[in-house]
């Protein structure tokens, strides 16, 4: 794993409510190194989003500081560059989705920083392909599924040849097999290609290929370790509002029960593994 890439140090942020301040983010501390897969979780109202903002400077801390490859997003003058490191990829595509065929979408990007032609070109082609979207690069966006838009989104992110890529629960609208295709291609590119990976998400299973999750609470960072420690506090969990994979669950549930079992399983494999040495 590489150096700290992002740095959040004692991060405070409030909304404003019918003239009422909100404090949204009470003193967020954080740090992600370069090439790691990081998964946040947190019920509704945690905070999570508003922190993805601020790891990209749409949104700037009122209290804190958010450090980005050791540039501060309080630099105004440097938001643009943050933005070509830090790609964002949000819940609904079609908000993202600009352009009527899908390679001049992946384009988009790469043409507003006045990369050349054939280097967009390039950029383009390398993109889809890396998503496993090079068939559809003629297609209208608005024809593809939900997780093809989604992978479409994320080819716009590689195409600005970004080194970190936040997704805020980019599979919350996807049916089972859309969110297969986004997070095969999100640990892709992770995996193979090293790119710096935040997944925000409320499906517990998404998490288990993270190399660390952070769970939210109030606007704090309340836990963090490997997805299986984290897993593994069944209870604690559950005080907070969230829940654990199906097959921790259920092993939580067989231990209970008298079952001589172990209770860190959070893979199917891991269940059956551990059934077969049982019968």
């Amino acid at each position: 794993m590489g150096k700290t890439y992002i740095e959040c140090s004692n991060v405070k942020f409030s909304y404003i409510f019918d003239e009422e301040k909100v404090e949204v983010l009470h003193g967020v501390n954080l740090n992600v190194n370069k090439g790691e897969f990081v998964a946040i979780l947190g019920h509704n109202g945690s905070g999570k989003s508003t922190l993805a903002k601020h790891l990209n400077a749409l949104l700037v801390p009122q209290d804190g500081i958010v450090s980005i490859n050791n540039i501060s997003t309080s630099d105004t003058q440097k938001h643009w560059e943050i933005r070509k490191n830090v790609g964002m990829v949000f819940q609904n595509p079609d908000n993202q989705i600009v352009a009527t065929i899908v390679e001049e979408d992946v384009a988009f990007g790469p043409e507003n920083i006045g990369v050349n032609p054939e280097e967009i070109r390039k950029r383009v082609d390398n993109a889809l392909d890396t998503v496993n979207m090079s068939e559809y690069k003629k297609h209208a966006p608005h024809m593809l599924s939900g997780g093809q838009k989604q992978r479409v989104a994320i080819a716009g992110v590689i195409a600005m040849r970004s080194d970190c890529i936040v997704l805020d629960e980019p599979t919350a609208m996807l049916d089972p097999s859309g969110r297969k295709e986004v997070i095969n291609t999100i640990t892709k590119l992770n995996q193979e290609y090293g790119i710096t990976v935040i997944l925000i998400t409320h499906f517990m299973e998404e998490a288990i290929k993270a190399d660390r999750v952070i769970v939210m609470d109030n606007g704090e960072v309340i836990m963090e370790d490997t997805p299986r420690n984290i897993f593994t506090q069944v209870e604690k969990l559950k005080e907070i509002g969230l829940d654990v994979p199906s097959v921790t669950e259920l092993a939580y549930s067989l231990k209970e029960s008298g079952l001589p079992i172990r209770n860190d399983i959070i893979s199917i494999d891991e269940m059956v593994s551990e059934l077969c040495q049982l019968l």
